[in-house]
């Protein structure tokens, strides 16, 4: 298969939701709520869309996750991170103080990073990471 071909009828449209299993739907509603500012799509006694620029974050509770990828496991609380949400804003600092008076705690930066962007991570209740890039 050539590169030619592979980008002249993608079979992937677009990324348009991530899924993010939460153990408390009230408090994971709250931070993103308070944090990120985005509005409500959708919401339902098991989970909350928030829509962002080009994709929807949909917090699903943990019992509910696992219809959606049975026979794989849902993560257990508290597990080491395996992924990384990257946001992409005009001025890490100024964003990073400004989720700081919201109570948010980071786990590093801001600090410019060998490969270019300035950057600072933190994570939501259930431990999802988060990263703010220039």
């Amino acid at each position: 298969m050539s590169a030619d071909s592979r980008t002249a009828d993608p079979w992937a449209k677009r990324l348009f939701a991530v899924t993010l299993f939460v153990d408390d739907l009230e408090e994971a509603k709250r931070f993103y709520r308070d944090v990120f500012e985005m509005p409500v799509v959708n919401e339902d006694a098991t989970s909350c869309a928030f829509r962002f620029p080009n994709v929807v974050i949909n917090l699903l509770t943990r019992a509910s996750a696992p219809e959606l990828i049975e026979p794989a496991a849902v993560g257990e609380a508290g597990a080491p991170a395996r992924m990384l949400l990257t946001l992409e804003v005009g001025d890490v600092d100024a964003v990073y103080e400004r989720l700081r008076a919201r109570g948010v705690e980071f786990l590093n930066g801001p600090m410019d990073r060998p490969w270019g962007p300035r950057t600072a991570t933190f994570a939501d209740p259930g431990g999802h990471c988060w990263e703010l890039s220039s």
